[in-house]
């Protein structure tokens, strides 16, 4: 192989981004995928396991991760931790009585070792559910502000009217983009 071909090879994987996707389950995580992937969101059944898509957006490929929530998953979690450059924690806006599990869960992982310097962009999904918290009112009850490990933001959302999704995901490549690739 010769050293153009490298080097043509070098900067696609450049271009490369692996976003990892979690939450607790029935917060979105599947539904935002394949709304952000153009599919169709009306026959959604629980994660078992995970999903992968590869999307080509802004001349970046993603490859996203989308692993089930389940209390009995979330253990193996860990397995996916390698080389993320992203991490998209999603809420579920409107389940007030899980907020702080939701908390406690993600708070976890961000002590982790494999995840430091990830980039974290949280959705506040479900926005379109009457009595969905707000962005801020997620933010203080889940101590977003305490994080200081990670660059991060929290952004309302809903995968199903689709608003603010594209906004996310724009935030969350700038902010590795700058983090991690040099400019040419």
């Amino acid at each position: 192989m010769g050293l153009l071909s490298v080097l043509k090879k070098m900067k696609q994987k450049e271009k490369e981004m692996r976003i990892l996707m979690l939450g607790l389950d029935n917060a979105g995580k599947t539904t935002i995928l394949k709304r952000f992937n153009g599919e169709a969101i009306d026959t959604i059944s629980p994660t078992l396991g995970f999903n992968i898509k590869t999307l080509e957006h802004r001349g970046y490929k993603l490859n996203v991760w989308d692993v089930g929530g389940q209390k009995s998953l979330r253990s193996y979690w860990r397995n996916y931790f390698e080389s993320t450059d992203g991490l998209i924690w999603v809420v579920d806006s409107a389940d007030k009585r899980r907020l702080q599990d939701c908390a406690v869960e993600l708070h976890k992982l961000l002590h982790e070792e494999k995840l430091a310097g990830a980039t974290l962009l949280v959705f506040a999904n479900k926005q379109d559910l009457p009595g969905a918290l707000t962005a801020e009112e997620i933010r203080d009850v889940m101590n977003l502000n305490n994080i200081k490990t990670h660059h991060w933001i929290i952004i309302k959302s809903s995968a199903v009217t689709g608003e603010n999704l594209l906004k996310g995901i724009d935030w969350l490549i700038d902010d590795i983009a700058a983090r991690i690739f040099t400019l040419d």
